[in-house]
């Protein structure tokens, strides 16, 4: 079976062009159940390259189906078995101001749009650059 991948490396996703916030924002709680901003930023932002894109994006789609570990195998390999939205279409990029960064390994961190990293990372020429999603079309 095929396998799919969301991994960058050594990229910056920039923060999309009709963002609405100049600053970051840590995505609010909308009732009992976390949105998929909020699981993600959890994520990344308290284990800064510790995980991959795709690490994250199952993290994501297993706690949201309630899957046990004892799945994940069977069910990840599914996952990736087709295509999977990247990390460019996720809210923490098109909607809360946050760029993603990938290292030399494909591992993740968030930075605020704000933030003298991400300037630095957006002048390094090293490191390749890819914009966020449009939230609306042209």
């Amino acid at each position: 079976m095929k396998q799919h991948t969301t991994n960058y490396f050594d990229t910056l996703i920039e923060v999309a062009e009709d963002c609405p916030v100049a600053a970051a924002e840590v995505p609010a709680s909308k009732g009992d159940v976390k949105t998929v901003a909020q699981l993600q930023y959890e994520l990344i932002a308290k284990h800064p390259y510790r995980y991959t894109s795709d690490d994250v994006l199952f993290q994501v789609y297993a706690r949201r189906n309630d899957l046990t570990p004892s799945e994940y195998k069977a069910a990840r390999e599914a996952f990736f078995s087709k295509g999977q939205p990247c990390l460019r279409a996720s809210p923490l990029t098109k909607r809360y101001g946050f760029g993603v960064h990938a290292d030399k390994d494909g591992k993740i961190a968030l930075y605020g749009v704000e933030t003298s990293k991400y300037t630095q990372l957006l002048k390094d020429d090293a490191v390749k650059k890819v914009k966020a999603m449009r939230t609306s079309k042209k």
